[in-house]
C-alpha cells in the first residue's frame, strides 16, 4: 500500500486503529435464531454449489461456454459465503465483534470481490443467452470455450484490481475518532465515514464501484433482454417462442433474486430502521449463492438430465456390487 500512501505526501503520519468494532447485529433482540438461520443457509449453499461444480466437472456434455460461467458463478458464490456467514457467526454469536485493522481490510476485499464477480458472472450469462437467441446458426462459432475463459479472467482482473484500489484508498484515511463499523461485515462506506481527514477520494470511488458493478451489469442485462425479446417477437410460432424463452429462464431467475432484493433495499433503504436495513442488506449478500443452485437444478434441463444419468449410473453400480 505504499504506492497510495506516497502519492500523498511522505510525511503524513496516519492513525490506523489497532482493530475495529463491528456493531451490526448487536443489541437486536432474538438474533439467536437468525444465526441459526444464517447457518442453515450457508449449509445449503456449500452442499448446492459444490454439487453443481461436481455436476459440470463430471459430465463432459455440461463442459460448454455457459456452463463454463455457472461453473465459476457457483465457485464464486461459495467462496463469497465461506468469506461471510462463517465470520458473522464468529462476530456476533460467539461475541468477537473486535477485527483488526488488516483482517477488517482483507475482510472486505474478499467479500466485495465475491459480490462483484457475481453481478458480471451474470453478464457472462447474459451474453450467452443473446448469441444463442440472436445468432442460432453461429453460436458455436460465435460463443466459444476461449471466448468464456477469456471474459471470465478479464472480469476476475478487474475485480481484483478495482477492489485493491478500494482497500488503497481506505489505507490514507486515518482513525481519530470512532471505531465502530455500524454493519455487518467491513463495509466499505461505514469503513471510510469513519475516517477524520478527506474522504472524498473513497465517497467517489465507492460510487464509481456501484456503477461500475450493480448499475452498469443490470444497463447491459436489460437491453440485451430487450434484444431477445425484439428477437422472440419475429420468430414465426408461438411454440418456437416459448422454446426460447423457456433457456432464459434460470438466468432471469438469478437476475431477479440478485438485483431487485438492492435495488429495493437500496430505495428505501433511507425509511428503514437500522436494524431492519442491516438484516435487509445481509440477507441480500448471503441468498442468492444458497438460490442460484438450486435455480439452475429445477429449471435447467441438461442439469436435470446430468442428475438422472449419475442416478443411474450409481443405481447401475450399486446392483453389480450386490450382485
Amino acid at each position: 500500500m505504499e504506492f497510495f500512501n506516497s502519492a500523498i505526501g511522505k510525511n503524513i503520519t496516519f492513525v490506523r486503529p489497532a482493530y475495529f468494532v463491528i456493531s451490526g447485529f448487536i443489541g437486536i433482540p432474538n438474533m439467536k435464531y437468525y444465526y441459526v438461520f444464517l447457518f442453515f443457509v450457508y449449509v445449503v449453499s456449500v452442499v448446492g454449489n459444490t454439487a453443481v461444480m461436481a455436476l459440470i466437472y463430471l459430465d463432459n456434455n455440461l463442459r460448454t461456454p455457459k456452463y463454463i460461467a455457472v461453473f465459476n458463478l457457483a465457485f464464486v458464490d461459495l467462496l463469497g459465503n465461506s468469506a461471510l456467514v462463517p465470520k458473522i457467526i464468529d462476530l456476533f454469536l460467539l461475541n468477537h465483534p473486535n477485527i483488526g485493522y488488516a483482517d477488517c481490510l482483507t475482510f472486505l476485499f474478499f467479500c466485495y470481490s465475491c459480490l462483484s464477480l457475481q453481478a458480471l458472472n451474470l453478464v457472462a450469462l447474459s451474453c450467452d443467452r443473446l448469441i444463442a437467441i440472436m445468432y442460432p446458426l453461429h453460436y458455436q462459432a460465435k460463443m466459444t470455450h476461449k471466448f468464456m475463459l477469456c471474459l471470465i479472467i478479464f472480469f476476475w482482473l478487474f475485480v481484483i484490481v478495482s477492489n485493491f484500489i478500494t482497500v488503497g484508498l481506505l489505507t490514507r484515511l486515518s482513525f481519530c475518532n470512532s471505531v465502530v463499523i455500524n454493519s455487518y461485515f467491513c463495509d466499505h462506506g461505514q469503513i471510510y465515514r469513519l475516517g477524520c481527514n478527506d474522504t472524498t477520494p473513497s465517497l467517489i470511488y465507492g460510487r464509481l464501484l456501484i456503477f461500475l458493478f450493480l448499475g452498469l451489469p443490470l444497463m447491459f442485462i436489460t437491453v440485451s433482454y430487450a434484444c431477445i425479446g425484439y428477437t422472440l417477437s419475429k420468430v414465426a410460432t408461438l411454440q418456437e417462442k416459448m422454446k426460447a424463452f423457456k433457456t432464459c429462464t434460470a438466468h432471469l431467475s438469478l437476475v431477479t433474486i440478485y438485483f431487485l432484493p438492492q435495488a429495493v433495499t437500496f430505495s428505501i433503504g433511507g425509511n428503514l430502521d437500522p436494524n431492519a436495513r442491516i438484516i435487509n442488506l445481509s440477507l441480500t449478500s448471503i441468498f442468492p449463492p444458497m438460490l442460484n443452485p438450486i435455480i439452475y437444478v429445477l429449471q435447467t434441463q441438461e442439469i436435470k438430465v446430468s442428475i438422472r444419468k449419475i442416478f443411474k449410473k450409481t443405481r447401475r453400480q450399486t446392483k453389480i456390487m450386490v450382485q
